[in-house]
């Protein structure tokens, strides 16, 4: 027969365990319950998705060897993404991805670039002035309306192939 000090320990032994337990049981809880409502939202972990649009390659001047091309694009994922690459098989020089640059002299100039990224939900809209693409243009192939055909490689989307219409100088806009 036990005495009753030895059940009292034994109750209070199981009472302290129990609640030792509840402390991470309701940790968990909690934070299971935040990432449901999270993934809920349809957003959470979510692969990059990326939606290229806007295509315009400008219209080489006489005698120049080469233009500049521009996308808008847009990142409808949960994740983001970087493009790495450009190619087209109408374009046999080469495609460079560039950033226009100011130097301390106010001086503008040209650097290209690796990648460009695209966060998660968010666009990026190439432009004279930002990002945008140096096109080695065949000579006198191209007029304007034509539709050049561009496969654009991103580290997580994979490749999107794309058409960009040729346009004369000063009729693009960059919004």
């Amino acid at each position: 027969m036990r005495s009753t000090t030895t059940a009292l320990y034994d109750r209070r032994r199981l009472k302290d365990g129990v609640l030792a337990a509840l402390v991470p049981v309701a940790a968990c809880s909690v934070a299971l319950a935040g990432l449901t409502a999270w993934i809920g939202t349809g957003e959470a972990g979510s692969p990059a998705r990326m939606n290229v649009t806007e295509g315009r390659v400008l219209l080489p001047s006489a005698g120049v060897t080469e233009t500049a091309a521009f996308f808008r694009m847009e990142n409808k994922g949960g994740s983001a993404d970087t493009l790495i690459r450009v190619t087209s098989r109408d374009v046999p020089g080469g495609i460079t991805l560039a950033r226009h640059r100011m130097n301390e002299g106010n001086g503008a100039y040209r650097a290209g670039v690796e990648s460009v990224g695209i966060p998660a939900g968010g666009s990026v809209v190439m432009s004279p002035q930002g990002v945008d693409l140096t096109v080695s243009a065949p000579a006198s192939k191209w007029r304007s309306g034509d539709l050049v055909p561009f496969t654009l490689e991103f580290r997580r989307s994979g490749r999107v192939k794309v058409l960009a219409v040729v346009v004369r100088p000063g009729s693009a806009s960059f919004q």
